[in-house]
This record gives C-alpha cells, sequence and structure tokens, in this order.
C-alpha cells in the first residue's frame, strides 16, 4: 500500500477543505486499498498559537476588515516580503512538521493550499527527504503567487490564466496539467431526476428552484437575499397555482445565519439548511444558484449545468472568476438583493429561454470529471 498525505488548511475558507476531502474521496473510490491518503491541517491542528489562530481570523478579515485581507494579500505576492518569514516560520515550525511527515511517512506529498508549498519543501529539504510533491491548484483564474513553487513534481490549475501565472513564476510546462478544479466525486456522475430528488429532499415537486450558498462559511449577505427573492416570487404567485418559485438556502457551518433564517415566516416554500454533505442533489434538485464567487462553488454548478447569479467576491483570488462566468455566458454578476430579485423572477416567468441558454454555456464549461484526472495522474508517480 503506498501512503499519499494532502496538505491542507482552513485558512482561507472552506474551500480548501472541501478540495481535499474530494481528492481524498476520489481517491479511495478509484484505487481502494491500493493507496493511504491522510489528509492534516498543518497551521490548525501542528502548530501553536499564534500560528494555528490564522484560520479562525479568516472570516473577520473578509467580512470586518476587507482593507486589511487585501493588504496581507498583496504583500503574499512579494518575493523579497516573504523571504525572512518563510525562513523564520520553517526554522520556528521545522519539528511539528516534520513530526506529520515521520508519522505519516508518505510516498506522496499533496498540497492543496497557498501556504503549504514554502514551508514544507524546505522542511523536506532539511531532512533530507525526497518525496514527489504535487500542487492543487484551488484558484479559478486569480491564483496567488505563493501557489507556484518551481521545486514541486506537478502542479495542476484550473485555467489558461493560471497556467500563464505558473509559467511566468518560472515553472516549466511538463510540470504542469490544466483539467479544472477538484470536486466532489458525485458531480462526476449524471444526476438523478428533478422530481425524484425534489421528492427525496421535501421541496415542492414543480414550482422552479433557486438555491443559495456562500461557502462553507456562510458569507455575505444571504439573509438579506433569500428575503427579498422570496418576497419577489411572492408577488408573481397566482391563487390556486403552484408557487412562483422555491429556495434552498445553505448556511453552511453559520449556525447564526441557519437559526435566524429558520425563524422566519417564509411566503414561498423555503428550506433552511447548514452544512450539508450532499450538496450535488441539493444543487441538482434546482434550477439555478446564487453564490459568492467562489471557484468550487463556481466550478460545481458549472459540472451541473447550471444558470450562476453571483452576488460579490472576494478581492483578490476571487476577482477573475467573475469575468470567467461572465465571458463564458454562464451566468451574471448582481450585488443589491432588489436586482438579484428581478433576475430570478425573470428567469422563472417570462425569460426561461434565456435561464436554458445560461445553463447550456454552464455546461459546456463545466469540468465534472476533472478530480478524477488530476487523482489518476497524481497516482501515477508512485502505483506506476
Amino acid at each position: 500500500m503506498k501512503k499519499i498525505l494532502i496538505l491542507m488548511s482552513r485558512a482561507g475558507g472552506g474551500g480548501h477543505q472541501a478540495s481535499a476531502e474530494a481528492l481524498r474521496d476520489a481517491f479511495n473510490e478509484r484505487y481502494g486499498a491500493r493507496l493511504q491518503v491522510d489528509m492534516v491541517d498543518l497551521w490548525q491542528d501542528h502548530t501553536f498559537p499564534p500560528l494555528n489562530q490564522i484560520p479562525k481570523s479568516y472570516r473577520f478579515l473578509v467580512d470586518d476588515a476587507p482593507w486589511l485581507y487585501k493588504f496581507f494579500y498583496k504583500v503574499g505576492e512579494k518575493p523579497q516580503a516573504m523571504e525572512p518569514l518563510f525562513t523564520a516560520a520553517s526554522r520556528v515550525l521545522s519539528r511539528p512538521i516534520s513530526q506529520v511527515i515521520h508519522r505519516s511517512n508518505p510516498d506522496l506529498i499533496v498540497s492543496v493550499h497557498p501556504l503549504m508549498q514554502e514551508i514544507p519543501l524546505r522542511i523536506l529539504r532539511r531532512m533530507r527527504r525526497s518525496i514527489p510533491f504535487v500542487t492543487v491548484v484551488t484558484d479559478l483564474i486569480n491564483a496567488h503567487a505563493l501557489w507556484f513553487n518551481k521545486d514541486v513534481t506537478l502542479c495542476f490549475v484550473a485555467s489558461n490564466t493560471a497556467y500563464n501565472m505558473a509559467l511566468q513564476a518560472g515553472l516549466r510546462p511538463e510540470q504542469l496539467r490544466l483539467y479544472g478544479l477538484p470536486i466532489r466525486p458525485a458531480f462526476a456522475r449524471p444526476p438523478r431526476p428533478k422530481l425524484e430528488l425534489r421528492r427525496e429532499l421535501g421541496m415542492h415537486p414543480d414550482a422552479p428552484a433557486a438555491i443559495i450558498v456562500s461557502g462553507g462559511e456562510g458569507m455575505g449577505r444571504v439573509a438579506e437575499i433569500a428575503r427579498v427573492v422570496a418576497e419577489r416570487l411572492t408577488a408573481g404567485s397566482q391563487s390556486g397555482g403552484p408557487p412562483a418559485g422555491q429556495l434552498v438556502v445553505v448556511c453552511g457551518r453559520n449556525e447564526v445565519l441557519e437559526q435566524e433564517l429558520r425563524a422566519v415566516v417564509w411566503p414561498i416554500p423555503t428550506i433552511v439548511k447548514g452544512y450539508v454533505d450532499n450538496i450535488w442533489d441539493w444543487m441538482a434538485a434546482c434550477d439555478c444558484i446564487i453564490t459568492k464567487a467562489g471557484p468550487g462553488s463556481i466550478a460545481e454548478a458549472l459540472a451541473l449545468g447550471m444558470p450562476i447569479v453571483l452576488m460579490g467576491y472576494i478581492p483578490g483570488q476571487e476577482t477573475g472568476n467573475v469575468p470567467y462566468v461572465l465571458r463564458h455566458g454562464a451566468g451574471v454578476y448582481v450585488e443589491e438583493p432588489q436586482q438579484i430579485a428581478e433576475v430570478i423572477a425573470g428567469w422563472f416567468r417570462r425569460e426561461r429561454p434565456i435561464m436554458a441558454q445560461f445553463a447550456q454555456r454552464a455546461a459546456q464549461i463545466g469540468h465534472p470529471q476533472a478530480t478524477f484526472q488530476i487523482v489518476e495522474e497524481i497516482a501515477a508517480l508512485v502505483l506506476g
């Protein structure tokens, strides 16, 4: 049995963890007992204060101090600023990280986080360990400079833009692979019929449905958008007929948001969920998605051929995702809740052909098989 160690971190939101889990599940599904896959959060579980508090600061920075988050993001793109930090961190963290590597004793290491390249590679050199090291970039368009280390064995990217950024950072073409983002293996399989899914999930069988998601942390103006969309669809309902629409709101790990929305008396059929482990079923049961421009949510929607309403983005790594969706005609970008409600109301009534066009274009640029393509290449490095 060969061993693979996946390095991830909850710093930067839940998308990195979701990508790590997607790769782990695909390895297990495709190779079973031939591979043992371990997944660790180096920052949160294997460092000490204040470093292990970094993941918890992410939401504060994005929601309450975006200017500070943007500052840190820009500083991280300057090698001259990061070099002394990496030198110090690799020395301070040498013992806990080397212990993780010794304990796992991997035949190959995979990183799915921009902070999981430089320091582990330095420590591996100090340990005199020669282990294949693979980066799977989990940003769609704008990939931070920290993703790209010239010493990796392979680097997987999800777009031509990220591919060119890797070349500019000094990686060679033979080190690069362009497939798509790693999303959960279930998205690679044809979805079950909508009516079957809706009955199973407790949804209205006939009313058009929109799902609202905002990452694993439930960030953004989800509550306000859900209320305004529901009110707008209520205005279009006809007495005695089916509802003009229905909503599914996925709050992720944001328990405060979940409790707030569960207490609402909704004027249309609405299901409020926290974190769900079958998000592909909920998405496939709906007709369109309202989401911030997170790369994972976009990739999942494209894999299912879902029209996308982008309601916001995090400056930096998500900036390029908006024009990507718009350029390919897979969705729209609207920030104000009232305008989002107008888009959904139009799609659900007189503009259904337009929604169908968005769906068709979304499916054309989706990469539902990307995760399996990635794990097959990685597995070949250790299984031959």
